[in-house]
């Protein structure tokens, strides 16, 4: 039996553009479809669901799922109270594998274009994230995390208003980009700037600059000059409480619309 990989790495060379992934989705011998990364040293296979590795950890879908199970059977202290659960050394080495197997699968979702899958992972990697947040072992592996996720948060502004573009929604393709800039702007001043001068540069600001131009480029393509939850947040912001109910009863309707 071959065991060697020639026959994928010669019909599937290595020359990407600058900044570009080089990602297929194929069919496996056994019929189910598996994504594949080309790095300059070979192949990488990724599974399209679950775990990207294909693995349950401890029986579970994902390491998150079984982090959380850690902390939520922690065992009570006299008086009935739960100690504080923190990550051991252990848990932090399993969780940086699931953060880089979601990363490569993020980054193959995006480059080919299907971003409600872009999206899902991105909102895994968060919510890995947040549980490190919680209950990371130290500031330093905290930060080694919390870094990058204002990048997390591009990536899932990005999928969300793409997605939003391909259904020709380009008020709810704004509405996703704006979110997402308020969510990056909030980390840059509750984490980065705290930290001055403690670690590198922020992405943040660029990250943002990029957000604010594919906000423009929407504004511009589609004549959108307000939308609803723009128009909304002015009508409270003057107290017009009257046109507010109309407007959101507009966006009750727009979103019913959407649903169907």
């Amino acid at each position: 039996m071959r065991r060697d990989l020639d026959d994928v790495i010669q019909g599937w060379p290595y020359d990407p553009e600058p900044g570009e992934v080089l990602a297929r989705e194929v069919r496996a011998r056994d019929g189910r479809s598996v994504l594949q990364i080309r790095i300059e040293l070979g192949v990488l296979q990724l599974e399209i669901s679950g775990r990207p590795d294909g693995s349950r950890p401890h029986g579970f879908a994902t390491y998150l799922d079984y982090l959380r199970y850690c902390a939520a059977s922690r065992g009570q202290a006299p008086g009935g109270k739960a100690p504080p659960w923190t990550m051991d050394q252990e848990h932090c080495a399993d969780a940086d594998r699931e953060f880089l197997q979601y990363y490569h699968r993020r980054m193959a979702w995006l480059s080919l274009r299907r971003y409600d899958k872009a999206l899902l992972d991105a909102d895994h990697t968060l919510a890995l994230m947040d549980f490190v947040k919680r209950h990371g072992n130290d500031d330093e592996y905290i930060a080694s995390h919390e870094q990058f996720r204002g990048l997390v948060q591009f990536h899932r502004s990005q999928a969300q208003a793409l997605i939003a573009i391909e259904k020709r929604h380009p008020e709810e393709a704004i509405d996703a980009l704006r979110d997402g800039m308020e969510k990056i702007s909030a980390h840059q001043r509750t984490w980065w700037d705290a930290r001055e001068g403690e670690t590198g540069e922020s992405p943040n600001p660029s990250l943002l600059d990029q957000l604010r131009h594919f906000e423009q480029e929407i504004r511009r393509n589609y004549a959108v000059e307000k939308t609803l939850r723009e128009q909304l947040d002015e009508a409270v912001a003057r107290e017009d409480y009257e046109q507010a109910a109309r407007i959101r009863d507009l966006i009750r309707a727009q979103q019913t619309r959407a649903r169907r």
